[in-house]
C-alpha cells in the first residue's frame, strides 16, 4: 500500500489516545465525531467536490487501525467508506448527515446492521429485479429494533416497504465493491485489535512476576506469545496483501474475491487463537471489567463475524479449492501474491 504521512498517523492516534483518556469505549461519539469532522477525518476519503478530504484507503485504513488501537468505538468506516462512497458512486448528494449501509434481503430487512441508532441517516440496498437500487433514507422512516454485539456497539435490525422508495439503479461492480470493502473494513479492524492485545500481553509478562522471575521468563508464557504475535502477523500479511491488491486494481482485481476471503478467513481464525492466548497470559486479571484486556478482545471476536463468519470464509476457500483443484489453485495463489 502507499505509505501515509507519518504526522498524518501520529495526528490520528494523538486524537483517538485523548479521547479514551476521558471517555469510556462507545461514550461521547457526537464529541468526537465532530472533533474529527473539523480535522476532515470524518469523509476522509470523499472527494474535494462532494466535500470530502479527497484522501485514499492507505489513509483511511490509518484512521481505523488508530481507532481500534485505542478502543474508540464510533462508526467511521460505515459513514465513509460504505454509505458516503455508496452515495458519491451514483451522483448522489451526501451533505453532512451521520451515516451508515445496510443491504436488505428480499422482505425489505436487515439484521445487525452497525450504528442506525447513532445515524441520521441509513443508506438501503436491495435487489429490484435482476438488479440492485440504493437509496438514502431518513432514519426516523425505518423501523428499528435496537440491539448489540459482542462488544457493545449497536448492531440494529432494519426494516422497510422497499416499495415506497424510489432509488437508483445500481450497476453489479459496485455492488461487488460494497461487499469487498465491507469485508475488509472488518478485516482492517480485527488486525488493529490483535496487534494491541499482543502489544498488552507483551507489556504484562515482561511487568508481573511469579514466583520472583518475570512472566516472560517462563518457557509456556513465551510460547504463548510467541503464537499471539505469528497469528497476528499472519492476520497483518493476510488483509495487507487484500488491501494492497485493491488498491493498485481500483477494486477490480479478479484475485480480490480470492483474497479478501484468505484475509477474512486468516482473521477469523488468528482472532480465536490470540483472544485465548492473551486471557492465559493475563490469568485471571485479564476477565475482570478494570482491565482493558476486554476492550480489544470483545471487538475482535465480534468484528470477526461481520459481514461474513469465519465459517463463511471458510466455505468460500474451500469452494476455491474444488472448484480450481491442485494444479488450479496452485496457479491461483501465485498469480494472487504477484
Amino acid at each position: 500500500m502507499n505509505v501515509v504521512d507519518a504526522e498524518l498517523v501520529e495526528m490520528m492516534s494523538a486524537v483517538f489516545a485523548a479521547h479514551r483518556e476521558q471517555h469510556e469505549p462507545g461514550e461521547a461519539i457526537a464529541e468526537v465525531w465532530d472533533q474529527l469532522r473539523e480535522l476532515g477525518l470524518v469523509r476522509l476519503t470523499g472527494s474535494e467536490e462532494s466535500g470530502g478530504s479527497g484522501a485514499g484507503w492507505a489513509e483511511a485504513v490509518e484512521l481505523l487501525r488508530a481507532a481500534a488501537w485505542h478502543g474508540v468505538r464510533i462508526p467511521l468506516a460505515e459513514h465513509d467508506l460504505l454509505a458516503c462512497w455508496l452515495l458519491e458512486a451514483v451522483g448522489l448528494e451526501v451533505g453532512d448527515s451521520r451515516r451508515t449501509a445496510c443491504l436488505l434481503d428480499e422482505h425489505g430487512v436487515a439484521g445487525g446492521v452497525p450504528w442506525v441508532t447513532d445515524a441520521e441517516r441509513v443508506v438501503v440496498l436491495w435487489r429490484d429485479g435482476a438488479g440492485y437500487r440504493v437509496a438514502d433514507v431518513d432514519t426516523a422512516l425505518l423501523s428499528v429494533t435496537p440491539g448489540r454485539n459482542r462488544a457493545g456497539e449497536p448492531r440494529d435490525d432494519v426494516s422497510v416497504d422497499v416499495t415506497i422508495l424510489t432509488g437508483i439503479p445500481l450497476p453489479d461492480n459496485v455492488i461487488e465493491q460494497f461487499t469487498r470493502r465491507a469485508a475488509l473494513v472488518r478485516a482492517v479492524q480485527v488486525c488493529a485489535a490483535l496487534d494491541r492485545i499482543l502489544a498488552m500481553s507483551v507489556e504484562h509478562a515482561g511487568e508481573r512476576t511469579q514466583f520472583g522471575r518475570p512472566l516472560a521468563k517462563f518457557q509456556a508464557v513465551q510460547n504463548l506469545v510467541a503464537d499471539i504475535a505469528a497469528e497476528s502477523a499472519l492476520a497483518r500479511a493476510a488483509t495487507d496483501g487484500a488491501l494492497a491488491e485493491a488498491i493498485g486494481s481500483d477494486w477490480s482485481s479478479p484475485h480480490l474475491d480470492f483474497l479478501v476471503a484468505v484475509a477474512r478467513s486468516c482473521v477469523g481464525h488468528a482472532a480465536s487463537v490470540v483472544v485465548r492466548n492473551a486471557h492465559q497470559v493475563h490469568g485471571a486479571i485479564g476477565t475482570t471489567r478494570e482491565h482493558r484486556l476486554h476492550e480489544f478482545a470483545m471487538p475482535a471476536l465480534s468484528w470477526r463475524s461481520e459481514y461474513g463468519s469465519v465459517a463463511h470464509w471458510d466455505e468460500v476457500l474451500s469452494d476455491y479449492a474444488l472448484q480450481m483443484g491442485a494444479k488450479g489453485l496452485w496457479g491461483l495463489v501465485t498469480a494472487a501474491g504477484d
